[in-house]
């Protein structure tokens, strides 16, 4: 049998750039920025080694059996307590947490539960690639907030609103959907005041804020700045964070933490997804909660990726400083830096130059619903060790200026 009859969701399913480029990158020789995949030198494997062991011999009947939905009580009264011990959230119980497969299940339920064909929500551009494929399957109608130096445009948030409202749709806006540490794919952050101006919006037109904060732990300069759950509450924001950046990828550990109604109900989805999330990398990442502090663990990975970061935006000073309008972004923190070449330039179609000088970025297309960005490019400076950081920079301003050249655009 041939012809499938494939749902109307199934055929706006597209794969992962992303993923196929992670294909490429194993090939001999090849440098990639693309996937923002953690350096395995930072995984605290001696630490999880030894809890994986207790938690295999003596808490078998839990570990490796069947858990509830709502996941491990063990990790998330041990997540709730490292929030108020290290964030100064409280007043929240096993109610306001559920524990997903990776925050990419978290963006997926939430889909299922808020969004209909014809909802409204606000986002990014660029966006998160996972988000945006999450989002578009239920519903196409997003509100493009343009990112400035410190975070989304409120005026056009705000501007958009009161339009909407007049034409007595506001009952179709669902949510604003917000990265507001070391954005993934541009690296900027939501400063502390666009934060509090945004929860005024939030509060004005009664609006559900969805904070997706996998990369927070991971600031390598600059003060730390309040959560937006921290400053608005569970009423208003339901927050997204996630173990892959800072404990181990392969765990696929994600946690959402919120109302106890908007939980009950991802807890429902839940079910019929995926019926619960691993017994056993739940259990272990709870003890090691329990056992060793994670910001303290995370000193060293710190360290490691802001000597990365620098040296890769020292190279592409050094390289592309000489290249009139290009421009990228300086990070306080988190994976990655968004560059974005004149106008004219495709990197989707210059991916294929690339390749064949041997470095790998994501084309800035793969982070937008409405296939815009098509000049701009994320890079990852995580997992590549420095040497190739140096190499692959300097491959990358050979790619461009071939592709320039042939393109009549330098």
């Amino acid at each position: 049998m041939k012809d499938y009859k494939f749902s109307s969701t199934a055929l706006r399913m597209k794969s992962s750039i992303i993923r196929e480029l992670l294909k490429e990158a194993m090939n001999p020789g090849m440098i990639s920025f693309g996937g923002g995949v953690p350096d395995p030198e930072t995984f605290p494997r001696e630490e999880l080694a030894k809890v994986a062991d207790k938690v295999i011999r003596e808490e078998y009947s839990h570990s490796l059996q069947y858990c509830p939905t709502e996941g491990d009580s063990v990790l998330r009264e041990a997540y709730l307590k490292y929030l108020e011990r290290a964030e100064g959230i409280t007043g929240l119980n096993l109610d306001n947490i559920i524990v997903t497969v990776g925050s990419q299940s978290a963006l997926h339920l939430i889909s299922e539960i808020l969004l209909d064909e014809d909802s409204i929500y606000f986002v990014s551009k660029p966006i998160y690639l996972g988000a945006a494929s999450a989002f578009a399957l239920r519903s196409l109608n997003h509100e493009d907030l343009e990112l400035q130096d410190d975070g989304i445009d409120l005026d056009r948030l705000e501007k958009r609103l009161a339009e909407i409202e007049k034409a007595g749709e506001m009952d179709k806006v669902k949510f604003i959907y917000v990265i507001p540490n070391f954005h993934n794919p541009a690296g900027v952050s939501l400063s502390l005041e666009k934060r509090k101006r945004l929860i005024e919006i939030a509060e004005k037109y009664d609006l559900l804020i969805i904070e997706d904060d996998p990369y927070g732990e991971l600031r390598y300069e600059g003060e730390h700045i309040p959560s937006l759950f921290k400053l608005a509450g569970k009423e208003r924001v339901l927050m997204f964070r996630t173990f892959s950046k800072v404990l181990s990828p392969g765990m696929r550990i994600g946690l959402v933490v919120g109302h106890e109604n908007l939980v009950r109900k991802v807890t429902q989805a839940k079910q019929a997804a995926d019926l619960c999330s691993p017994s056993l990398t739940q259990r272990i990442a709870g003890r090691y909660l329990e056992q060793y502090d994670l910001r303290e663990s995370l000193k060293p990975t710190i360290a490691l990726y802001k000597k990365k970061m620098k040296l890769m935006l020292d190279e592409l000073e050094k390289d592309f400083s000489d290249i009139p309008g290009v421009k990228w972004t300086k990070p306080s923190g988190g994976l990655f830096i968004w560059l974005c070449l004149p106008e004219g330039f495709n990197t989707l179609e210059m991916m294929e130059y690339g390749k064949k000088n041997g470095v790998l970025f994501i084309p800035g297309v793969a982070f937008t619903i409405d296939n815009s960005c098509e000049n701009c490019m994320r890079l990852s400076f995580c997992l590549p060790p420095e040497k190739e950081i140096i190499e692959g920079v300097a491959r990358l301003k050979k790619t461009v200026l071939e592709y320039g050249k042939m393109k009549g655009l330098l």
